[in-house]
């Protein structure tokens, strides 16, 4: 494995080095550090490295990561010197015109403006970031889900109401074919990473799930939720809520009051719900938090025995703790966002703020 890095490294930074505009650097950006990239390719094969040698593989994985992002950002810096340079040296150049030169081509000029990263993007590397310090790969399943990922394989019974059609969005498929729908959480991910991956080891797979839901200030019909799983020998409730404590601290980078009460989920046992003091109102009370003062972010738990069966493990050798954290909602406390819609809603206006 540490061949197949030294490799990586070598070749994106020669590929790098040779890039002549910044198309060609988003296409090696994406080659070498994208989710289905390089990089990604080799922490897939983590499940197979030793545990006592895993520190020492996620240690290079972090130093090919950051030599080829460095080499990125030093070839765009490059590649942006050398174009003003180009335009300093053209007679015809006017200092004057607006950044796009739309007026050679007869057209009115106009200035464009600067971007800005969506707070969904933020939080989500952010949490990635914490993540990744603790030893979790991060991982990704599609959003068109089987019956049996969604619900059968995390013991959520026929009978269940979650599975009617006022919570489920179904995708019409041909006879003979597994029903297909819409993800209702990325708890899919759970079952679909043990069959997967060998033992022990801990992982999260953030993304968007839909559900048949009236929209309000609190609640979308499509959203966003970062699942986790840890798998090993021995696990506690304790570790949960440490880790859990410790991804709240540093996302709010301030002690955060919280609160742990008991909860049904049919793929943990026990189950719990973990709530945080609203953020928007202060515990006060408004219409993010239904007036109460306090909002739903964290149902966690630990592994139900079943799920574990279906995931290939064996329960009485094999334990875990999961959780599935509300996203949109962090979002929301984290930006004191009173509407859940302006998320998704495309207002510019509202993306602007976060410049």
């Amino acid at each position: 494995m540490f061949e197949r890095l030294d490799q990586i490294e070598g070749e994106a930074l020669v590929a790098i080095a040779a890039a002549t505009d910044e198309g060609v650097l988003r296409d090696l950006e994406v080659r070498f550090l994208g989710k289905k990239g390089a990089l990604t390719e080799v922490m897939k094969g983590m499940r197979d490295v030793a545990p006592a040698d895993k520190p020492k593989v996620g240690a290079r994985v972090n130093e090919v990561r950051a030599a080829v992002e460095g080499a990125i950002t030093t070839r765009r810096d490059a590649l942006e010197g050398e174009r003003i340079a180009r335009l300093s040296a053209d007679p015809d150049f006017d200092v004057s015109l607006p950044p796009f030169d739309v007026g050679r081509l007869g057209l009115e000029g106009r200035v464009g403006g600067v971007g800005a990263l969506h707070p969904l993007t933020r939080v989500t590397a952010h949490i990635e970031d914490v993540f990744r310090a603790m030893g979790f790969l991060l991982l990704d399943y599609p959003e068109v889900e089987s019956e049996f990922f969604n619900f059968d394989a995390l013991n959520i019974p026929a009978t269940h109401p979650a599975r009617d059609m006022q919570d489920t969005f179904w995708v019409e498929t041909p006879p003979g074919v597994d029903k297909q729908l819409l993800r209702t959480h990325t708890s899919t991910g759970q079952v679909r990473t043990m069959r997967a991956m060998k033992p022990p080891f801990r992982a999260i797979f953030p993304g968007r799930v839909f559900r048949y839901e009236e929209v309000d200030a609190s609640h979308e019909h499509t959203f966003h939720q970062v699942e986790g799983l840890m798998i090993d020998r021995k696990v506690s409730v304790a570790n949960l809520i440490y880790s859990m404590k410790t991804l709240l601290s540093e996302i709010f980078e301030r002690e955060v009051t919280i609160r742990l009460r008991p909860g049904y989920f049919p793929f943990v046992e026990p189950g719990f719900e973990l709530d945080i003091q609203c953020q928007v109102c202060g515990g006060k009370g408004c219409s993010v938090c239904k007036h109460s003062g306090w909002v739903e972010l964290l149902p966690c738990g630990l592994v139900h025995p079943n799920v574990l069966r279906h995931g290939g493990l064996d329960p009485n050798e094999w334990q875990g703790w999961a959780f599935g954290l509300g996203l949109s909602r962090l979002v929301m406390m984290k930006y004191q966002i009173e509407d859940i819609r302006h998320l998704l809603g495309g207002d510019l206006r509202f993306i602007q703020q976060f410049e």
